[in-house]
């Protein structure tokens, strides 16, 4: 089964395929779209280990990063630009990022600003970067203050979307990649697609053959999500207005990255905290109603996520918080719900936030 979607951008046209093909398929496809061009291959070691008997790749193109959100830093962005160096890479060549978020992330921006932009293309192996990150064009590394604060935005040349690499995904993993999906559900309205996808009555009624990672439903349910992220991309490719709704659920999140240095928490776990906070807030303040509010808890909870119970310093989450790159003017972003389909941006001062965090119960049910 395979699904073709386009993204359109000010900058570059692309295109996403969505399969189940066998990895000599897949193969065939990376070669013949780098077929004349020299490249770097970024592999995660994990997916190194796991599949590259698959691949007929050189070891002398590739670069194996090792696994984990703190390896998204500056120390392998400069072994990436000089290993690319090294082997002779131009201005007419391809990198090639084949693993989760984290290999998107710094092969992106690798790429972005060697010689001022050379061709990458995304091969996503977790659901969460098959999801989001491969999509959309944004790139990053992390420093020790916070998360994907040096970073640009620059579309690759094509995405491959495998969903056999999820065979040997862990559960927590799988799990990590659904608290995007479900972030989708929330914020479907905003998106601005050309028909109702349904994707909240889709993930509901669906759950228990996602869990079981069913090939034709995981095929449509990354579908969907792709080609809401697309009509938010295509209609704001650099996060002027209606993207940040993408954000929905990370302002704590990135937060709680941070403040247990990458350590902790998977991204997607940070963000469902990030959900169930805001959707809790959203309702205690009359935002959204008391059946919205419980249809949203509802469905968190059916895959078995459930709030945060530790707790932080306000004081360094909001720390945190103001270097974040959504903040402005002294004031820090929160996307809140309005609906179980709708969002909208709101900007709070840091002594709002204070009370915010202390609103209730904080993260608890």
């Amino acid at each position: 089964m395979k699904q073709i979607l386009n993204i359109k951008t000010q900058t570059k046209e692309y295109s996403i395929e969505i399969s189940d093909n066998n990895f000599s398929k897949l193969n065939q496809e990376i070669n013949e779209a780098t077929k004349g061009q020299k490249r770097l291959i970024v592999i995660s070691k994990k997916v190194y280990d796991l599949y590259y008997n698959k691949f007929d790749f050189s070891e002398d193109e590739l670069f194996i990063l090792k696994d984990g959100e703190k390896e998204k830093n500056y120390k392998n962005y400069i072994k990436i630009v000089n290993r690319a160096a090294e082997i002779g890479l131009t201005r007419k060549d391809v990198m090639v990022a084949l693993g989760g978020g984290v290999v998107g992330d710094i092969t992106g921006f690798a790429a972005s600003t060697y010689m001022r932009g050379i061709d990458y293309i995304q091969v996503p192996t977790t659901l969460l970067s098959m999801v989001d990150s491969s999509v959309g064009g944004k790139t990053a590394i992390d420093l020790k203050e916070a998360k994907n604060i040096i970073g640009t935005f620059y579309q690759p040349k094509a995405v491959f979307v495998n969903i056999n690499f999820l065979k040997t995904l862990d559960k927590r993993q799988f799990l990590s990649g659904l608290g995007e999906v479900l972030k989708y559900a929330f914020i479907e309205e905003n998106c601005g697609y050309k028909t109702a996808l349904y994707l909240f009555e889709f993930l509901t009624l669906g759950c228990e053959k996602i869990l079981q990672k069913e090939p034709i439903t995981i095929i449509r349910m990354i579908e969907y999500c792709l080609n809401l992220k697309a009509s938010v991309v295509n209609q704001d490719e650099k996060e002027g207005g209606l993207r940040k709704v993408l954000n929905f659920g990370h302002t704590l999140a990135h937060a709680l990255e941070t403040i247990t240095k990458y350590k902790k928490y998977t991204h997607g776990e940070a963000v469902v905290y990030g959900m169930f906070f805001i959707i809790n807030w959203a309702y205690k303040h009359e935002y959204i109603s008391y059946s919205d509010y419980r249809l949203s808890m509802e469905l968190l909870e059916k895959y078995g996520f459930k709030p945060l119970s530790k707790i932080y310093s306000n004081e360094k989450l909001i720390e945190i918080m103001k270097k974040d790159k959504k903040a402005s003017d002294g004031k820090i972003t929160f996307i809140i719900p309005v609906s179980k389909k709708r969002v909208k941006e709101i900007k709070l001062t840091p002594q709002e936030v204070y009370y915010m965090l202390e609103d209730g119960e904080r993260f608890t049910s």
